[in-house]
């Protein structure tokens, strides 16, 4: 049986074989919606094939097989399984019999069109028809991309089905060695977000900084109610709980609000094929500073989010939000060009009392004037910011910059601010750094044992922030250790004496030479 590992590269190999296929054709963040929304197509098929099977072996059948079975049969179970999975497949539309027809289907991307509009429409009046609805929208299977003609596409087609069909799942679902899909999933963004510049890396938080914000955010928890994040994105950060925790140590499921509708779409499907049933996860599309949607939900034990790095917002051009509950305390609102830290008041409010929030922020929230500073007053005067952590330079796909995570409390037990210096903590990784697994130890071990190190660590009174104009830039605190080696004085004077008489004895011997050129020519 093929191990983890095996499964994994069996797992890349596929994806690599399958780019290969339409590196010509298809531009590589556009390629990723095929090969996602395939796997997916492969996932759910296979997920409700397990699931049915099992049903009616533990009732007698042993022999049963769902892939086999007649669809006339099968549509009589349609309701309950919605009510149990969120969707229906029929055992003719599962992908491994539509794989199997593939190459003879002159109607293959019909056949797939119809597949997909009807796995959505099985839960169009149920509870799961929000987490269904549009999740095939980006696979345009008659899309001019894939080749010129009908003949064309579908023999693209049948090569992605082919591929993303080989991957080795043996063994998966009984002994759940990995998260495949899911791994598959992570392996896919990872691989287009880094050829897609900052297109790609809107999508998605790199998993390491994903681990580091959780591991922070969890400490002390066996499990927690609800996660949430506001800037969801693909659903990365979420999902990390489910990895560092356990998927059934978040009690009541993973919360999330994402304005572009095609990152949506991928956070939805990043949480099938990590296994989250829909009855487990709400994400839902909007704009989370002008119309949130989680007002019945809040507050939230636990929050992470990377949200949008100086974006524009309507700020002060809309006079009712200053009285909106969640900007009104600091008496100010972010200004309409830097939307940052209408974002972190945003989570502040959302966040329970006895709960933890962990931020990704640009740096310039940290130092900026104006209303940014009062904002900051009131979070420094109101002893709600726990911690401050810079973070190394290059770690997010399309920023080089390096950016700081913000951890928030409510219900802190001393008046001071640690400052961590982690700016010198990563590994290279091809063109971008990353956090190795000591890199993030050794920030969450800061964090939990809160030692000051010299040149790493400080613990700052907030009557010093605020005379210090409640700057929270980690280097206003945390002295950078000088590396640059040390100078003997004495010898440096020696040296360059040496060097001035060397100098002075070669002068006198071109002098020399030159003498007696001339003397020559006389």
């Amino acid at each position: 049986m093929a191990t983890s590992s095996q499964q994994k590269q069996e797992l890349f190999k596929a994806i690599w074989a399958t780019a290969e296929d339409l590196r010509n054709s298809v531009d590589g963040w556009d390629f990723k919606s095929y090969v996602l929304g395939i796997l997916f197509y492969r996932f759910i098929s296979e997920n409700i094939t397990n699931y049915i099977n099992q049903m009616q072996r533990a009732a007698g059948d042993t022999d049963f097989e769902y892939a086999e079975f007649s669809d006339e049969e099968a549509a009589g179970a349609k309701d309950d399984l919605v009510r149990e999975k969120g969707f229906f497949i029929l055992p003719s539309q599962l992908f491994c019999n539509v794989r199997k027809r593939a190459k003879n289907d002159p109607n293959l991307n019909v056949t797939l069109d119809n597949i997909f509009k009807t796995i959505e429409a099985s839960a169009i009046g149920t509870e799961s028809e929000p987490d269904l609805k549009g999740l095939f929208a980006d696979i345009d299977v008659n899309s001019n991309k894939l080749g010129g003609t009908v003949e064309k596409r579908n023999e693209q087609l049948t090569k992605i089905l082919n591929n993303i069909g080989n991957i080795d799942l043996k063994g998966e679902y009984a002994e759940n060695q990995i998260d495949i899909f899911g791994d598959a999933y992570e392996f896919l963004m990872t691989m287009y977000a880094s050829n897609a510049g900052k297109s790609g890396g809107e999508f998605f938080t790199p998993q390491e900084v994903s681990e580091l914000l959780a591991r922070i955010v969890s400490h002390n928890r066996e499990y927690v109610n609800k996660v949430y994040d506001p800037a969801c994105g693909s659903g990365s950060l979420l999902l990390q709980f489910a990895k560092v925790l356990g998927k059934e140590n978040v009690k009541k499921g993973f919360f999330g609000q994402e304005l572009n509708i095609t990152t949506y779409n991928l956070c939805r499907i990043n949480m099938f094929l990590h296994d989250i049933n829909y009855a487990h996860f709400d994400i839902q599309n909007g704009d989370t500073l002008l119309d949130p949607r989680h007002w019945d939900d809040e507050p939230f034990d636990a929050i992470v989010s990377n949200p949008p790095y100086s974006t524009k917002w309507v700020g002060d051009d809309d006079p009712l939000l200053i009285n909106d509950p969640r900007f009104a305390p600091a008496g100010v609102l972010a200004p309409k060009s830097k939307s940052d830290l209408a974002f972190t008041m945003h989570m502040l409010h959302w966040l329970s009392t006895e709960g933890t929030a962990a931020i990704v922020e640009f740096p310039g929230v940290l130092y900026r004037s104006g209303k940014e500073q009062k904002i900051r007053q009131y979070l420094v005067d109101n002893n709600y910011v726990d911690t401050v952590i810079q973070l190394p330079p290059n770690l997010f796909f399309g920023v080089t910059i390096a950016t700081c995570i913000i951890v928030l409390k409510k219900s802190k037990k001393e008046n001071k601010t640690l400052f961590i210096d982690a700016s010198n903590l990563f590994v290279h990784e091809g063109n971008k750094n990353k956090l190795s697994p000591e890199n993030i130890t050794a920030i969450v071990d800061e964090y939990v044992d809160r030692k000051v190190v010299p040149h790493f660590s400080a613990i700052i009174d907030n009557k010093t922030i605020a005379e210090n104009g409640y700057n929270l830039s980690v280097s206003s605190y945390v002295e950078a250790e000088d590396i640059r080696p040390k100078t003997d004085i004495k010898e440096l004077n020696a040296r360059i004496a040496r060097i001035v008489e060397h100098e002075n004895r070669l002068r006198a011997e071109i002098d020399a030479i030159i003498r007696e050129l001339e003397e020559e020519t006389v």
